[in-house]
């Protein structure tokens, strides 16, 4: 690797890749974008042209141009090829869910820690000032009994996302699920359960989590909702009072830190942080527990 440069290959050519990971590898001082891989050989070219990146559908030819990897795919497609990149010795920048199942998970999760590559999860919330700020405040203070998320969008209902037949298949569990999980979990502690979920057509989630400590929350979640703009309002709750918190943003504006973070794991070889590929395992277990909660399991 450059000691100045990391070598970053993006893994996906779709609306997220053109939106958010492409421009933000290429902007940011520290990464430059040096190849697309996509099975489609125009949409890879589509991508790389934007960013003067090598295009290719070969994927041990694209591992030989890079020192890192992120990725812009399904969760069924991120975990094998993560594994692969993995072994290779790159690092990684995964998104959410991290892969199609808990096994799957498992095994990227165990290339990674072999390997000693740095890894870190896409969960955007987590890279906002406001967001690092009010999880300061929360644990400054010890007696919240509870907590709340809302997240309502019709994102679902787009045009734009026809195309993504994971999403529309997982909803807003698979979608928006980790992301209200994992600050859920940051603000009150571990979750240690599930102790409720219902679904209700066309796709509105409830859900109630058990922390440790026995503190409880609830999501209550929806991407068939035409809220605008978007709700997605969390808060804590206990003798200290109410703390809210509206986690509103553009996910393209928070990207940089997060690479800030990623480069400097991959500078100090660091192969730990709060947010890396261990912590999508522990979603993607919650993810799981909601499946089998709601099937009475």
């Amino acid at each position: 690797m450059s000691t100045d440069t990391l070598r970053v290959g993006l893994v996906g050519a779709g609306p997220w890749a053109h939106r958010m990971h492409a421009p933000g590898i290429a902007g940011h001082p520290r990464t430059s974008l040096a190849a697309v891989w996509a099975r489609r050989e125009a949409a890879a070219a589509e991508v790389a042209a934007a960013h003067g990146a090598t295009p290719t559908t070969d994927f041990d030819e694209f591992l030989g141009q890079v020192d890192a990897v992120a990725f812009a795919v399904p969760p069924a497609v991120q975990a094998p090829l993560a594994v692969r990149a993995a072994r290779a010795g790159k690092h990684l920048v995964l998104e959410k869910p991290v892969a199609a199942d808990v096994a799957e998970a498992e095994l990227l999760v165990d290339a990674v820690t072999k390997a000693g590559v740095a890894s870190i999860m896409v969960f955007t919330f987590r890279y906002a000032t406001a967001t690092r700020k009010w999880l300061d405040t929360v644990h400054a203070v010890d007696d919240w009994v509870g907590g709340e998320a809302r997240w309502f969008s019709g994102t679902l209902t787009d045009t734009k996302y026809e195309g993504s037949r994971w999403r529309h298949d997982g909803g807003a569990l698979a979608d928006i699920g980790p992301h209200v999980f994992d600050l859920l979990d940051g603000a009150l502690g571990t979750v240690t359960s599930v102790e409720h979920a219902r679904f209700t057509e066309p796709g509105l989630w409830h859900v109630m989590l058990g922390h440790d400590g026995g503190r409880l929350s609830t999501a209550t979640m929806s991407m068939h909702t035409p809220a605008q703009p978007a709700v997605t309002d969390f808060a804590v709750h206990g003798p200290a009072g109410f703390l809210p918190f509206n986690a509103s943003g553009e996910a393209p504006e928070r990207y940089p830190t997060l690479l800030d973070d990623f480069v400097a794991l991959v500078d100090t070889r660091t192969a730990e942080h709060p947010l890396d590929v261990r912590r999508g395992l522990h979603i993607q277990r919650l993810l799981g527990r909601v499946g089998d909660q709601l099937l009475g399991g």
